[in-house]
């Protein structure tokens, strides 16, 4: 979400602006992701991320916590500890969730995978199940990485988004 390796014209939150507004939402994206963040970076960065008004909340960490190997309850407690923040400022919160490689093995990929389903219905709130859906694996749509989304695969990403936080209005 933070647009690691382009240039920040093209972020995530440049095009969701314009997505959302093709959708007649009108809306200020703040983009508070740190390229690299774990989901401990954003829990301790949530209360300076907080201080305005927000009409949605859209969590989108973790990745990079299923990236460095870290233990699937460490990345739920904190996202837990996000939700239960963000939720007590009554503002409502959109839940992206990510998905391990089964090269990670089967029990961290699927006790990280059941992380944001099971968020979600614990605290219903809104869920997008997979953030990278339609752009994971595809190489024309990711950099060289082959982990981070290029300026085509944001623009799905984006679009994906908008379509699903248009549902959400209705």
């Amino acid at each position: 979400m933070a647009g690691y390796g382009l240039d920040s014209s093209n972020h995530l939150d440049r095009f969701l602006e314009e997505d959302l507004l093709k959708l007649n939402i009108k809306s200020k994206i703040i983009n508070a992701s740190v390229s690299g963040d774990t989901s401990s970076g954003g829990l301790n960065r949530l209360n300076w991320s907080l201080q305005d008004d927000y009409d949605l909340f859209i969590l989108g960490l973790g990745a990079n916590d299923m990236l460095r190997g870290i233990n699937p309850e460490v990345t739920k407690n904190n996202l837990i500890n996000i939700i239960k923040t963000v939720l007590d400022k009554n503002i409502p919160i959109l839940l992206t969730g990510m998905q391990a490689p089964s090269s990670y093995g089967n029990a961290y990929q699927k006790s990280f995978n059941e992380i944001y389903s099971n968020l979600a219905e614990e605290f219903e709130i809104s869920y997008y199940s997979f953030l990278l859906e339609g752009v994971a694996l595809n190489p024309e749509l990711n950099q060289a990485d082959g982990k981070h989304p290029n300026i085509k695969g944001v623009k799905i990403i984006s679009q994906n988004l908008a379509k699903k936080i248009n549902n959400l209005k209705n």
